[in-house]
This record gives structure tokens, sequence and C-alpha cells, in this order.
């Protein structure tokens, strides 16, 4: 179970790329209009304040990706770490809502299970 763990949390992060690749302009967005707020359009940063937010989904990307690897070594911890970054992975899809609605879907079925470990 817990190489299956580190497979999902492995993909997660590497989807969370997306958030980063946008905004940097380094992929197109779905639909071909990038924007320029959070919380579903209620708060306008524009397009250097949609940068810090891709740069904080690339270190949700490498924080996934770090977890998996210590999840796949067996090391001490990994639960709890990995807890820590799904937790604040949902938060994050908050800010990022409805465009990450999928991602707080996969990361609430990815905290039952890490409940269960």
């Amino acid at each position: 179970m817990r190489i299956a763990i580190a497979v999902v949390m492995a993909l997660h992060g590497i989807v969370h790329l997306v958030g980063f690749a946008v905004p940097w302009r380094l992929a197109a967005p779905p639909g071909g209009v990038y924007l320029d707020s959070l919380f579903n359009g209620r708060i306008t940063v524009g397009e250097a304040g949609m940068r810090a937010v891709g740069v904080v989904w690339l270190l949700l990307a490498l924080d996934f990706v770090a977890v998996a690897l210590g999840a796949v070594l067996g090391r001490a911890g990994w639960v709890q770490a990995a807890i820590g970054v799904a937790l604040f992975s949902l938060m994050w899809c908050i800010v990022g809502w409805p465009e990450a609605r999928l991602g707080a879907l996969v990361g609430g079925v990815r905290m039952g299970w890490l409940t269960e470990s």
C-alpha cells in the first residue's frame, strides 16, 4: 500500500506543475485565458501575483515527490510529512478554485488513505 500511495503522491506532485507552468506562461491554460485572480475571481493579483502563486504550486510539486521518495525508501515520518503536504495542498486548491477542484478531490481521497496507513 505504501508504494501505491507513493506513486499517487508523485503523480499528483507532477500534476501540480501545471499550476506553475501556466502562470509562468510555459503552458497554455485550458480555454486559452490566463487568469489574474484567486478565490474564483474574487481577488485580483495580476500577473506577478499569479507567478508567485505558481511558485507555491512548484514547491508543492517538489514536496509531493520528496514525500513519495521518503515513502518508497521507508523513511521515518513520511506519513506525517505526507499528511502535512496533502493538507497544505488542499488549502491551496481553495486559492485556485474552481480550476483546482479536481486536485482537491484527489487530495481528499489521498488523506483517507494516509490516515488509514
